[in-house]
């Protein structure tokens, strides 16, 4: 038996996914962005140990769920699975951040800096990731003219260098990164051609199973198989900038 927190499991992927592990018998710890969702998402999965509540939008609330996870004690993985989606206009957090970069990238990153090191780490990604600017010039949209699409893009992308950056530097954690699909959630739409059946099983793979092939780190999944992700996702100066740059936005430190 695994303990697993979800982040955005009060629906859509998130959800899916924590029931999946609950009828398998593991512990799971759910997260939604308020008390209300969280008290939410405990009714919807039934069996689920505990919920914890944050607005990952927000620098203070992301570290305030850390704080929350590890009050509850040591986990065996964490499945980086809150997203926002590409059809958002420009919206500023009230640290001044893109809501989509401070959802999608930063919260992951405080997360994964803040949170007790788990056994395990993945972080949901999408095909678009294939599509980001690995130059990671102005990430949190300064100067740029606002792109919802190129900005949803970008911050898979950065889910994908920040797996790849902790798998080289944790070496006692499996850090991965996978794409689900574009499945007919929320976010997804309803036209979207990829099995929402199939779509959650991969993370759940990847969190507990005992598989060879989920036993390994800094790799990228999509259906249980690795695909190629983005060649500089790999590079370690593309990993490093992206790391210092979370740092610099976020007053947060990766342990080393």
């Amino acid at each position: 038996m695994s303990r697993i927190l979800i982040t955005g499991s009060a629906d859509g992927l998130g959800r899916m996914a924590a029931r999946l592990l609950v009828a398998d018998g593991h512990e799971v710890v759910l997260h939604a962005r308020n008390e209300q969702r969280a008290e939410e998402a405990m009714a919807a999965v039934p069996g689920a140990t505990a919920a914890v509540a944050g607005d990952l939008a927000l620098i203070a609330d992301t570290e305030g769920v850390a704080r929350q996870v590890n009050a509850l004690g040591d986990l065996d993985a964490v499945i980086h699975n809150a997203a926002v989606g590409y059809r958002e206009r420009l919206i500023r957090t009230a640290d001044g951040l893109p809501h989509v970069f401070a959802v999608n990238s930063l919260a992951p990153y405080i997360l994964t800096c803040l949170i007790r090191k788990p056994k395990r780490l993945v972080y949901i990604s999408s095909g678009l990731h294939m599509q980001g600017d690995p130059s990671l010039e102005d990430m949190v949209w300064r100067d740029r003219v606002w792109n919802g699409f190129a900005a949803y893009s970008d911050s898979k992308l950065h889910d994908v260098i920040l797996a790849f950056a902790v798998a080289a530097r944790w070496k006692g954690v499996l850090s991965n990164a996978m794409e689900p699909g574009w499945v007919a959630t929320r976010m997804g739409g309803p036209g979207a051609p990829d099995s929402l059946e199939e779509a959650p099983r991969t993370q759940v793979w990847l969190a507990v199973s005992n598989d060879p092939a989920a036993m390994v780190t800094g790799e990228y999944f999509y259906h249980m198989q690795r695909r190629l992700p983005l060649a500089d996702a790999r590079e370690a100066e593309i990993q490093d900038r992206f790391l210092a740059e979370c740092r610099r936005i976020s007053g947060v430190a990766l342990p080393e």
